[in-house]
């Protein structure tokens, strides 16, 4: 008779138990979502690959299909030529004026040897002069030669430049034709398949970020005293029939701004109608689904 009375306390027991861990003395109630991102297409053009189905996990930065890139290679092509055609115009120019510096150091050797002969009265200063004026003529013509080359060298390297810009556009519009993933996340939807036509800003899929979820839940105004930025809560996230998990939270956003309670939502304090609205950022094992019901528990 004991072992049966034992028996039943102890079944009393455990149901009691589970009915207040299922009730729970919460502070806060809300729902689990996630950070969704919707990944549009940046280029025109008929979509030769898109390798995703809805529900697949993706990497950040992993490529996942492409948009057809035939005539901007085309174009990049056409533009190297026209570079390798500009720089063949470009002048070399200490070679091209190495004949005219030739010919001022030549008369410059003819003035000192006729420095010389003046001296030594074997010749007369005409012929100084002359020579001076004609390394005088000489140098002139070295300048102007100069400044010219490098007026056309400054010219190919100006539209070189101008080319070199347009095949970075082109480098940039082709690394837009290659769809990637943003950010490490599930796929929740599929917008377009392979073969359909593109046009810059139409969805391609939207994905979200699974492993770091947020409870928005909802607190009255005189809880606000009681949270801050930062501050480690627990979140225990409803599974039904499951039980009720616990998992550890941090408060990342509060709002500066009340609203009326959401018919989905109860707070601690039912007959407030104006609650303010918080983010509980939770790492995710797993189990976690977005919409699933949570509660709060602040101290």
């Amino acid at each position: 008779m004991n072992t049966i009375k034992n028996i039943l306390f102890l079944c009393f027991a455990i149901l009691l138990s589970a009915c207040d861990r299922g009730k729970g003395d919460y502070d806060a109630s809300g729902v689990f979502e996630t950070t969704e991102v919707i990944v549009s297409a940046e280029a025109n053009g008929k979509i030769m690959q898109f390798d995703i189905e809805e529900g697949q996990l993706l990497d950040a930065g992993r490529e996942i299909g492409y948009i057809d890139t035939v005539q901007l290679y085309l174009k990049k092509m056409q533009l190297q030529a026209n570079m390798k055609s500009v720089k063949t115009r470009y002048t070399d120019v200490p070679r091209q004026i190495a004949a005219t510096k030739q010919q001022i150091a030549t008369q410059r050797n003819e003035l000192k040897r006729f420095e010389n002969l003046v001296k030594s009265n074997a010749a007369n200063q005409k012929q100084v002069d002359d020579i001076n004026a004609q390394i005088l003529v000489l140098e002139r013509q070295l300048a102007a030669q100069t400044e010219t080359l490098e007026n056309s060298n400054r010219g190919v390297s100006e539209e070189s430049t101008g080319l070199d810009i347009q095949v970075a556009q082109l480098n940039d519009q082709l690394q837009k034709s290659i769809i990637t993933s943003p950010i490490r996340g599930t796929v929740l939807s599929k917008y377009a398949e392979q073969g359909e036509l593109a046009t810059q800003g139409r969805a391609l899929f939207k994905i979200a970020d699974m492993d770091n979820m947020f409870l928005r839940a909802y607190i009255t105004s005189g809880q606000l005293t009681e949270v801050k930025i930062g501050q480690q809560v627990r979140v225990f996230a409803d599974f039904g029939e499951k039980d009720i998990k616990e998992y550890a939270g941090t408060i990342t956003w509060i709002s500066d701004k009340s609203e009326f309670t959401p018919k989905t939502i109860q707070t601690r304090d039912e007959r407030a109608n104006l609650v303010y609205a918080v983010k509980i950022a939770v790492k995710n094992d797993g189990y976690l689904k977005k919409g699933m019901y949570g509660e709060l528990k602040l101290n």
